[in-house]
C-alpha cells in the first residue's frame, strides 16, 4: 500500500509548490513521475520547474527530450512509469494508475468546488483500498497537517 499525500492548494498553484516537493524528492535519493492531464500541461510544467528557483536545478524529462532512465524526474500525460519512479506527483485532479508506488502527492486546487469534490471521492477511495493518508493545506507561512 502506498502512504498518499493530499495536498489542499489555497494560496498558489500546483505548478509553483511542485519544485520544492520534488527538490525534497531528490534529497530522498527517489525518483518521481509527475502526471498530468494533457501535452500542453507537460509543456508547462517542464518550463515551470526549468525557472524554478529553489531548488534552483530539478533534473527532469518529458517524451520530447526522451533518455527516462536518465531521468530522476519524469513529466507526462500518459499512465506510464518510464523512469522506474517510486514517487508519484498527481496534478489537473488526475487519479493514481496501476503500480506500485511507495508515495502519492495528490495536488488539488482547493479554490475550486469541482476540484475539492473529486479529492474528496479519491479520499475515500483510498481509504478503502487500505492506503495510508494524510492531507496536508497551504497555510500562511507553509503546509499544515490538517489529518
Amino acid at each position: 500500500m502506498a502512504d498518499i499525500g493530499f495536498y489542499h492548494l489555497t494560496r498558489t498553484g500546483a505548478d509553483a509548490v511542485l519544485a520544492p516537493l520534488l527538490g525534497r524528492t531528490l534529497a530522498a535519493k527517489e525518483r518521481a513521475l509527475v502526471r498530468v492531464a494533457s501535452a500542453l500541461r507537460v509543456t508547462a510544467v517542464d518550463a515551470a520547474l526549468w525557472a524554478a528557483t529553489a531548488p534552483d536545478w530539478l533534473p527532469h524529462g518529458t517524451a520530447r527530450t526522451g533518455h527516462p532512465t536518465l531521468q530522476p524526474i519524469w513529466i507526462t500525460d500518459t499512465d506510464e512509469n518510464p523512469n522506474s519512479a517510486r514517487y508519484l506527483f498527481l496534478l489537473d485532479g488526475l487519479g493514481a494508475p496501476a503500480g506500485e508506488w511507495a508515495r502519492i502527492f495528490d495536488l488539488f486546487d482547493g479554490n475550486d468546488a469541482a476540484a475539492i469534490s473529486a479529492a474528496r471521492l479519491r479520499w475515500t477511495a483510498a481509504k478503502a483500498a487500505g492506503h495510508s493518508l494524510t492531507y496536508w493545506q497551504q497555510g500562511p507561512s507553509g503546509w499544515m497537517k490538517q489529518a
